[in-house]
């Protein structure tokens, strides 16, 4: 293709995510849905060239930041709180549905070798870190049903991928030794943590001697790919270098990020998520028609491959289900036993936990590098795109109406303070600070508007901390006035502007100013 029209092709896909995403909250569906469904139907467009994507790029481009996205934002301490069930699922519900998925394809196709069969089995075991946030973002969840879902999202890519690279030197030597596989997964996982590690102190090194703010935030953007290239580079887990990276840039972007350059990068960050995320949603339905040339067509499908292929998706659920299930029936007899620390889901919850399994792009591109002479590989790409499209289709839509019918309880919190309560320790502080600065050295008082607007803070969020539902009203109708005050001065000032009573430069300054009140007062309200 021209560059020109591939430059067209990207805007035409580019206009077909607004559409679709618009499309899909008027119809309430999560986006990811719409997405996939959306890209299928373009892929049949007449005149548009098939899609043939090219698995390691895709990967190198898209997993990185989505990744990071996810450790950057993860919640630490409820993280390191539920790691075990993290790790349960990221490593163990991985191998196991491996295990299952190949024994029932072998069941299936006898003919088909066994390492061909695992390695099918890894392709479709592990839930994707994408499909997960798409369809989590637009559902409500109990805090340790969420970090579980989160955090195995963002380990359980390097499991799969470990275990399919092993699948496949299997399948084409014919040797395979489980001690070794073990061995090199350590070292690839604890190299990876070590790789991140070091990549973001490095990085966060170079950020604080940046002074200007679009460096420090470009530079922040590529943290991403330099932890998963120099993973990659010196052959550990780029994936797990990645989210480790995230992890501790997390922690410290705290103290590193001033005010501007935090709502600016996050402001940045979060629309490259969201065209990024789209884009790999409408990339695996344009790849459908690809998939569908190459086995010769929708009727090869449905007439040859259907019934394995359902096989497949129903051994892949079902594999999850039985391994979630295990686990919490484990936890419920170690309980009873009297081990305090064992916390069961509850069948509602596992039930949850073990539906939301939606596979997406590392699952497309995972099984678009199977070599051409490994056998099955025709069937593996369609049993790899049907799980994608059953799992976000169906999981993806029902999910929500699954989590209401469970009536899931809202986990308590284990933090000492909650969000009102932590604004009043914060607002103290706050008001201590300018009490110490509100006198001169001989003791007179030469910042009493400051002192009192800083107490009056103080006292109020002390009072609505004691009493949130009785305040809640007044809260909202204090908002509500200054949202009122705000548009107000919006109108005059753009009238100001209008008859050329100020110019440009003015109109920006006194804009931005009005731009923070009104988010802070949409903020505010509750």
């Amino acid at each position: 293709m021209h560059p020109v029209q591939i430059f067209e092709l990207v805007f035409v896909m580019l206009l077909a995510i607004l559409v679709l995403h618009w499309l899909a909250l008027r119809l309430g569906l999560p986006p990811a849905v719409a997405l996939l469904v959306g890209g299928g139907a373009l892929a049949f467009v007449p005149g548009l060239p098939v899609i043939v994507l090219d698995p390691e790029f895709v990967l190198v481009l898209f997993l990185p930041p989505l990744l990071m996205d996810g450790a950057y934002f993860t919640a630490h301490s409820e993280f390191r709180k539920h790691l075990a069930g993290v790790l349960s699922l990221a490593f163990g519900a991985v191998v196991f549905t491996t295990l299952v998925v190949g024994a029932v394809t072998h069941w299936l196709l006898p003919n088909l070798p066994w390492a061909a069969c695992f390695a099918l089995g890894a392709i479709v075991s592990p839930p994707d870190a994408v499909s997960a946030r798409a369809v989590l973002q637009s559902v409500k969840l109990p805090r340790r049903l969420s970090t579980l879902l989160e955090g195995e999202s963002l380990l359980n890519d390097a499991t799969g991928l470990v275990l399919f690279r092993f699948a496949v030197v299997a399948a084409l030597t014919g040797t395979f030794s489980a001690s070794a596989a073990t061995g090199q997964f350590l070292v690839l996982a604890l190299g990876g943590v070590a790789v991140g590690v070091v990549i973001s102190g490095l990085w966060m090194l170079l950020l604080r001697r940046l002074d200007d703010e679009y460096l420090i935030i470009a530079a922040s953007v590529l943290l991403c790919w330099a932890a998963y290239l120099a993973a990659e580079a010196v052959h550990v887990s780029g994936v797990i270098a990645t989210v480790a990276a995230g992890l501790v840039f997390g922690w410290f972007q705290h103290t590193i990020f001033s005010a501007r350059v935090r709502m600016r990068a996050l402001a940045f960050w979060q629309v490259m998520v969201f065209i990024f995320e789209a884009f790999i949603f409408i990339l695996i339905g344009l790849s459908l028609r690809g998939v569908l040339d190459r086995v010769g067509g929708i009727d090869v499908v449905f007439q040859q491959m259907a019934v394995p292929v359902l096989a497949i998706v129903l051994a892949m659920t079902g594999a999850r289900f039985l391994w979630v299930f295990g686990s919490d029936t484990v936890l419920s007899i170690i309980k009873a036993l009297g081990v305090a620390h064992a916390r069961p889901l509850g069948a509602p919850a596992a039930t949850v936990l073990s539906w939301a399994g939606m596979r997406g792009v590392v699952t497309l591109a995972v099984a678009l590098t199977l070599p051409e002479t490994i056998p099955g590989r025709d069937f593996m790409l369609v049993a790899a795109f049907a799980v994608i499209l059953v799992t976000v289709l169906l999981q993806g839509t029902t999910l929500g109406a699954l989590i209401r019918l469970m009536r899931l309880p809202e986990d308590e919190s284990s933090a000492k303070l909650n969000a009102s309560e932590a604004e009043a320790v914060m607002m103290d502080a706050q008001r201590k600070a300018v009490a110490t600065r509100a006198y001169d050295s001989d003791g007179k008082l030469i910042h009493p508007q400051l002192l009192e607007r800083y107490t009056r803070r103080a006292n109020m969020a002390v009072s609505y901390a004691t009493d949130e539902e009785g305040h809640k009203d007044r809260v909202n109708a204090h908002f509500d006035v200054i949202l009122a005050a705000v548009a107000a001065g919006r109108k005059e000032l753009m009238r100001l502007h209008r008859v050329g009573d100020i110019d440009d430069e003015t109109l920006h300054s006194l804009e931005k100013d009005l731009d923070i009140e009104e988010i802070g007062a949409l903020e505010g309200r509750v």
